[in-house]
């Protein structure tokens, strides 16, 4: 199973992306970042509009959609762990995690998700959710795997 983090900005070099660098190589799924920028200007519905158009051109047919946000569902790593394990039993070839931008997503990509995610109710700098987002994917991992990295 392919896991496809798309996200809004560019994350610059420094120790967020040593981190997220970091658990994407432990990760024994195959999991690639694809970032996007949109520096077009207007209302934040226009642009909210624009990234979900670029977040879903990586999407693959066949492909589970998590969207990001803060009005998601929160699961435990354990949860987490056995959604992508289901999937993963289930052949998903992909999994496609939307990170959007600093405005957050459209109505019409909640609706088309297949799982809206939380980290809480508090909101986070895009750059930290993405490593936030590929710890839990090792964890999840390494739960599935029984690995001793997961101590509840």
């Amino acid at each position: 199973m392919d896991i496809i983090i798309a996200c809004i900005g560019h994350l610059k070099s420094g120790p967020e992306s040593d981190l997220l660098s970091k658990y994407i190589k432990q990760t024994r799924w195959k999991v690639s970042v694809r970032e996007f920028e949109d520096k077009k200007s207007g209302s934040p519905e226009e642009r909210k509009k624009r990234e979900s158009e670029l977040l879903f051109s990586v999407v693959p047919t066949g492909a589970k959609i998590v969207v990001l946000d803060e009005r998601g569902k929160m699961l435990s790593s354990e949860n987490f762990a056995k959604q992508l394990g289901k999937w993963q039993d289930d052949s998903v070839s992909a999994v496609v995690f939307m990170i959007g931008g600093a405005d957050g997503h459209t109505e019409e990509t909640r609706k088309k998700a297949d799982l809206i995610l939380a980290f809480g109710e508090m909101t986070w700098p895009h750059m930290l959710a993405r490593v936030m987002l590929s710890e839990q994917i090792y964890r999840a991992k390494t739960i599935l795997d029984g690995h001793p990295y997961h101590r509840a």
